[in-house]
């Protein structure tokens, strides 16, 4: 099929890592270029660009088919769909049967060479055929009688290339010699990893004299799985494989004594220590040995212990400190693809939907999975188990066993608590602190601007020390993982601390309010805040009901919950704001200003939700209690004054929100200045009623000013001034001056998608109103192709209820009939038949 001039890439499931060395291998050494991602690609590298990009030089792409090749959503579905488009450059070699349906429709015309029902003299022949093509014969051929299949394998024990010595041929001839990994039988439900193993293995291959690699990462993610994974995934080529239980110093010793009698060459006479010192001796001598140090958690101690020679030695370990000694790979939680794809092997008969919410449940922790398919398979029902899990989560996961997990995900937190409790007190403290926060990263700059308030953690403010003094004991212990500007603690973790110190808890609840209200984003108005308050907003949300009634955190929970109207996530930010002023009400009483103001953002949520009738309920109430409270011209009560014009004018009562508007924004001038932002947004929405009412000079007027002074005060990027701009776009398309107007509502959107993004609800807006003024000067391809889009985007984020969903889709249908498509355009029409007429809302 090929010369062997010519490139070759070898694609294979990442089970099927021995099948492809060994492929591999024997093509280089019939003088083909090889392209095999465990050889040739480095761990940090772009994956997907590496792929490409050896699919682009490929002459010949070599496929080793397996089930694991073909299921569902792996990369190498990219790869032979990729090179069945090559036609001729695809090579199908089948290294394990498969199962009638598993090969695609589409590869099945093609002629495949089964490698894995032959012994390896023939797998070496049929390979090199499937490459090169059949050579005809020059002789007789065989009679085709009762001969043997050959003359067996052609190991060749000592030859080697720059990977290294040569890959074993896969088959069970080939297990090692010496096997011991203390009666840890292969985990049948294992699952995903696949990337993670490659890597390791890649490392592995990559030097020439002992290699080592450390899995680290915290408790619960699976490290002793992966390495019981490789050790019987890759058996086949080494000869030695030995495992030893590291997590205690003095059991190194005696394992690798034990070893040395295993290999003879252990002196009776001698002690533990001596005959350990024998078994590296051996090892120096030797090749294909593997090693894995399990639960290494002192890199001091155990350094000296790591075997030189022509093998391999793979640590798991929760202590980070490896990675300074030798390469490292950090393990964390699954995916979520690989949390679905063990809980569906495990229970086959567990929904998409109750797999996920499980999965979400226990932050795909495969410890904490393991420990519910446990319970669902011996008749928890899914529903009740996930209770549980809210209401008694430590009782919960410490309840039961895990087959190959000798401690469940309880006890190895409230153990590991213990010890830091004993020797690092200011860790064990930090712990309790983080438990009252979210599972998502905390930063570390924040327990450094707060470490004055953090009365529960013991020492000296300001020792130069803190937080690492802190943090690097959590790490070590795998309770939490520490990257230089932020640090997390797993949410099962958070939950079996908070319940084993509720005695304790008094303190670090305090701490916690301390710290989260010393942190200021700033004006959550503003775009360039908004990274920062999504940060902080995950932690204020976590333990509700332990911070809610602090009143310290008031003004930031209020702040918050206008972050999330701003970010157009008005349902979150209504189930935030109904908890504020319910807790507030009790507490404070109706009245309260800051009761009162929780009442303004469910008011500010439910207008974003487009409920305008239960939003002018709401400030109409709202107003009359701030009259009452605060006067006719405190901010506030002009803030329910603007919007009970706001929702009027979205109710279609444009001359009385004129009128409301109008005074509005001169009484907030005069209270707050002309050029005050609140002052200007009741001018630019003045304007747009003066739209609705048709008086389009006097909005030009109106508008044109204020978008003036924004510019002249504020930042004109400022989100208030790009509003603004919207309404005098809308204007001038509505004056006939469509030129303007275009250009207007293009900078608008433009400068939505770079501020807002693609999906937020005001960029939508602006894709509306352009399209608009598109179709009305003749434009219709552009404006189909920014509506196509625009209307997928709404109903993934807004729902097809939204009244933009039916807005957009109703211009959409306009645009294809201009275009002539008219078949599409009835199609689009007949579908706003389900869907709620759209709602008028001024942009």
């Amino acid at each position: 099929m090929t010369d062997s001039s010519g490139l070759i890439f070898v694609s294979h499931a990442g089970h099927d890592g021995q099948w492809a060395e060994w492929v591999a291998w024997h093509l280089q050494d019939a003088g083909y270029e090889i392209v095999l991602d465990l050889w040739h690609w480095l761990p940090g590298e772009n994956f997907v660009k590496k792929m490409n990009e050896a699919l682009e030089r490929a002459s010949a792409v070599i496929a080793l088919f397996s089930p694991r090749y073909f299921a569902p959503g792996r990369y190498t579905e990219e790869e032979w769909t990729a090179a069945v488009a090559g036609r001729d450059r695809f090579v199908p070699l089948v290294v394990e049967p498969l199962e009638p349906g598993e090969l695609p429709a589409i590869l099945r015309p093609r002629i495949r060479q089964e490698l894995h029902d032959l012994d390896e003299a023939a797998a070496v022949k049929a390979l090199l055929e499937a490459v090169r093509g059949r050579e005809i014969p020059t002789t007789s051929p065989d009679f085709p009688g009762k001969a043997g299949k050959g003359s067996g394998s052609t190991r060749l024990a000592g030859r080697s290339t720059r990977q290294g010595l040569q890959p074993r041929f896969p088959s069970a001839l080939h297990d090692p010699a010496v096997w011991d990994v203390r009666q840890r039988g292969r985990n049948p439900y294992f699952t995903g990893r696949d990337e993670i193993i490659e890597k390791v293995r890649g490392g592995l291959l990559g030097e020439r004299r002992a290699s080592v690699r450390v899995l680290h990462g915290p408790g619960g993610v699976g490290k002793t799985q992966v390495a019981l994974e490789y050790a019987h995934r890759f058996a086949g080529q080494y000869d030695l494989v030995w495992w030893v239980d590291a997590e205690h110093a003095e059991q190194v010793s005696a394992r690798y004594a034990e070893l040395a009698a295993r290999v003879d060459v252990a002196k009776p006479d001698a002690g533990a220590e001596i005959n350990a010192q024998y078994a590296l001796d051996y090892l120096r001598t030797h090749d294909r040995w593997l090693i894995v140090l399990d639960n290494a958690e002192d890199p001091r101690q155990l350094r000296t212990w790591l075997p030189e020679g022509p093998g391999h030695v793979l640590i798991t370990a929760r202590d980070p400190a490896w990675k300074k000694i030798v390469p490292d790979l950090a393990l964390g939680v699954f995916s979520r693809k690989e949390s679905l794809a063990y809980l569906n092997r495990q229970l086959p008969t567990l929904t998409d939907r109750s797999a996920d919410a499980l999965a979400e449940a226990v932050g795909d922790l495969p410890l904490a999975l393991a420990h519910a398919a446990g319970a669902l398979s011996e008749g928890t029902p899914p529903d009740h188990y996930l209770q549980l899990l809210r209401t008694n989560t430590a009782e919960l996961l410490n309840d039961g066993e895990v087959h190959d997990y000798p401690v469940s995900v309880a006890a190895t937190v409230t153990l590991a608590a213990a010890r830091l409790d004993a020797g690092r007190p200011e860790a064990a403290a930090l712990l309790r602190l983080a438990a009252f926060l979210g599972p998502e990263p905390i930063p570390t700059k924040w327990l450094v601007e707060a470490r004055g308030e953090l009365t529960s953690v013991p020492g000296a403010p300001h020792d130069i020390r803190w937080p690492r003094n802190a943090l690097q004991p959590l790490a070590q212990s795998g309770l939490a993982v520490v990257e230089p500007d932020a640090f997390q603690v797993h949410r099962l973790t958070q939950a079996v601390v908070r319940h084993v110190t509720a005695d304790q808890a008094g303190g670090p609840v305090q701490d916690v309010a301390a710290l989260l209200a010393a942190v200021d984003p700033g004006d959550p108005e503003l775009p360039e805040t908004w990274q920062e308050w999504a940060s902080l907003t995950q932690h204020l949300t976590a333990t509700l009901d332990a911070m809610i009634s602090k009143a310290e955190l008031r003004s930031t929970y209020l702040k918050a919950a206008r972050y999330l109207v701003r970010i157009a996530q008005p349902e979150a930010a209504l189930g935030l704001a109904e908890i504020m002023h319910a807790k507030w009400r009790r507490s404070l009483g109706e009245d309260d200003p800051d009761t009162l103001r929780a009442a303004h953002m469910v008011a500010l949520a439910l207008h974003d939700m487009e409920a305008y009738e239960d939003f002018l309920s709401l400030v109409e109430d709202l107003l009359e209690r701030r009259l009452r409270v605060l006067g006719n011209d405190h901010p506030d009560t002009l803030s329910t004054t603007h919007d009970v014009g706001v929702a009027l004018l979205h109710l279609r009562r444009y001359a009385e929100a004129h009128a409301i508007l109008q005074d509005t924004a001169a009484r907030r001038q005069a209270r707050l200045g002309e050029d005050h932002v609140e002052a200007l947004f009741s001018v630019a929405s003045t304007g747009a009623a003066l739209i609705e009412l048709d008086r389009l000079d006097e909005a030009h007027c109106v508008l044109t000013d204020a978008l003036a002074r924004y510019r002249r005060t504020l930042n004109e990027h400022h989100p208030s001034a790009l509003e603004t701009q919207a309404y005098l776009g809308q204007t001038l398309a509505r004056l006939g001056r469509d030129a303007e107007a275009l250009n207007i509502k293009r900078e608008v959107l433009a400068l939505r998608r770079q501020l807002l993004g693609d999906r937020h609800r005001s960029t939508l807006f602006s894709v509306d109103s352009l399209s608009t003024t598109l179709i009305d000067t003749g434009r219709y391809a552009e404006a189909e192709r920014l509506l196509q889009t625009a209307r997928t985007r709404v109903r993934e984020t807004l729902g097809t209820d939204h009244g933009l969903y039916a807005s957009i889709t109703m211009r959409l249908a306009e645009a294809l009939a201009r275009r002539g498509k008219t078949h599409d355009a009835q199609r689009l029409r007949a579908s706003l038949k389900r869907h709620h007429p759209p709602k008028k809302r001024p942009r």
